[in-house]
């Protein structure tokens, strides 16, 4: 047994071994491998805030984008509102403008209607006193032409009211 070589790689594979626990190198390892599972931990921790830190902004990107969509809608609906009380009102104010000018219309045609009469009638009374004239001229001569030719002209203003 002492002659084995397989015995004498056991013996020194024991002793190798104590040596190893007697320098602390078990303690070490065990150490080593607390610390990189508290880093692991520490990065699980790290990776669950984050993700719960880019669920709360999603959350508040949605509310916003929510909130915005609403707000343009309401703009749209508002902006859809003022338009039509802005063709309501133009529709008003045309038609009133309309309506002002057929009365403009109707005043000018009374305007130029009444013009017309007044000359016609001036016309008509430049040819009467003319053929009076004339035909008293013609038949009346005299002081009876004269005074009937003045009450002819009294008597015009009265007959043309």
């Amino acid at each position: 047994m002492l002659e084995d070589a397989e015995f004498w790689v056991a013996i020194a594979f024991v002793i190798f071994v104590c040596g190893l626990v007697y320098v602390g190198v078990p303690k070490l390892i065990t150490s080593t491998l607390d610390e990189k599972s508290a880093a692991i931990r520490n990065q699980l921790d790290e990776a669950r805030r984050l993700r719960e830190e880019a669920q709360a902004a999603l959350a508040e990107a949605k509310r916003r984008q929510r909130e915005a969509q609403r707000e343009a809608e309401d703009m749209l609906k508002s902006a859809r509102e003022e338009a039509a009380a802005l063709a309501a009102q133009a529709e008003a104010n045309l038609t009133a403008s309309l309506q002002r000018r057929e009365v403009q219309a109707h005043e000018r045609i009374a305007q130029a209607e009444a013009t017309a009469i007044k000359q016609l009638r001036d016309q008509a009374v430049d040819l009467a006193i003319a053929a009076s004239a004339q035909v008293l001229g013609e038949n009346q001569s005299g002081p009876a032409g004269d005074a009937l030719i003045n009450a002819a002209i009294q008597e015009l203003p009265r007959r043309l009211q």
